[in-house]
């Protein structure tokens, strides 16, 4: 690991595998634009999908890309946040580390990044939204038939995580994760173009009293019978809101 990114990984980035950085991936690490190929994709997710044989694939698709999008946002904003560094994440410079299933494990990084050209705008998350995230989101929802939202979410849902456990890290000014919530508090990014990080994720009162954090949309990992919905999904607040309505209309019909 280059030593301009070495202090990052503590606190709570302490369970993330730090990147290699090298001019020259080894033969182990897969280019990270081979994600675009089809057939690659096709053949990716197939193997990923073994574990879950009866899987729906857009349900598989999505889980795989929770793996990946939680390895990028954690490194990605980590860097830009706590250093002001934009590491190379384009999918044209990354390279990727994959488990013998096709899950992301880790990333390649041709060098420890650059100086942020902008601070005060979200400009400078361009390279993690444009250089990796949208085309690679385009692909995957062509690949499987899924709903882009659906992986937006996924996205977005890991973005607001980790701008705001930057927080707790010994390196973090007070303000570390207002350019993050900035972002994802606009409906439109600066080119005027609908915000796909908008609001992923919402704060709601649980049953203790206590905040619940709720993602915006659901993952649709239910589909995969033996996983179910995830800790933050929002149809169990939708159900659990249904039920207290029933239970009110019971009580108003008695």
């Amino acid at each position: 690991m280059d030593q301009a990114l070495s202090p990052l990984y503590i606190g709570p980035l302490a369970g993330l595998r730090p990147p290699r950085v090298s001019a020259t991936p080894a033969a182990d690490s897969c280019p990270t634009r081979e994600l675009l190929d089809p057939a690659y994709l096709d053949a990716l997710l197939s193997r990923f999908g073994a574990q879950y044989p009866q899987g729906d694939r857009r349900a598989v698709a999505s889980l795989w890309s929770k793996w990946h999008f939680s390895s990028l946002c954690g490194h990605g904003l980590a860097a830009n946040l706590l250093l002001e560094r934009d590491l190379p994440l384009g999918l044209d410079e990354l390279h990727l580390q994959q488990s013998p299933e096709g899950q992301t494990t880790g990333l390649v990084l041709r060098h420890a990044g650059r100086p942020l050209a902008e601070l005060d705008s979200p400009s400078r998350f361009a390279t993690l939204l444009d250089g990796h995230l949208t085309p690679l989101v385009e692909a995957l929802a062509a690949a499987t038939g899924a709903s882009p939202k659906v992986f937006w979410s996924n996205a977005g849902n890991y973005f607001e995580y980790f701008a705001g456990a930057l927080g707790d890290h010994p390196m973090a000014a007070p303000d570390v994760g207002e350019p993050a919530e900035a972002l994802m508090a606009s409906r439109t990014l600066p080119d005027g173009r609908r915000n796909p990080l908008y609001r992923p994720v919402r704060y709601v009162e649980g049953d203790d009293g206590a905040p619940r954090r709720l993602r915006r949309l659901c993952c649709i990992r239910y589909l995969i019978d033996e996983l179910g919905v995830c800790g933050n999904c929002p149809l169990t607040c939708h159900r659990a809101s249904r039920r207290e309505k029933e239970k009110e209309n019971e009580r108003e019909a008695t």
